[in-house]
């Protein structure tokens, strides 16, 4: 994206007014793995703010970057968090209008054939 799209455009990473700002007020924190910069305020700590690689979406920032984003913890989640445990999955997007979005085996957007009805059902109609 070009200058012009930074300057116009707020959805793909940092408009130039955020990026200015990033630069004069911001102190990098952490990256996460999505490759996004998390930043705190030089003078006012409870300011927190990211700068996402790529489109702007809540959905992209991990669940413990969220809580450290709100400030649920105070220092970021490599310091504050225990380690992620074998049984947990990694956090991922929302995936929602794009071809990995899940489609059960009955979806018709997924070509499939609903079962046919049984007739094993009456429905309820108030006496």
């Amino acid at each position: 994206m070009g200058l012009l799209g930074s300057i116009f455009t707020w959805w793909n990473g940092a408009t130039l007014g955020t990026s200015l700002f990033t630069r004069r007020f911001g102190n990098q924190v952490g990256k996460d793995a999505l490759g996004n910069l998390y930043f705190v305020h030089a003078k006012n700590p409870a300011r927190r703010w990211v700068i996402y690689n790529g489109s702007n979406d809540a959905s992209r920032t991990p669940p413990e970057w969220q809580s450290w984003l709100r400030g649920q913890i105070d220092d970021v989640p490599d310091k504050a968090l225990p380690p992620r445990r074998p049984f947990q999955k990694p956090a991922v997007p929302n995936l929602t209008g794009t071809g990995e979005t899940y489609r059960p085996s009955g979806s018709l957007s997924r070509g499939g054939q609903r079962p046919a009805a049984t007739g094993d059902y009456q429905a309820w109609t108030p006496e």
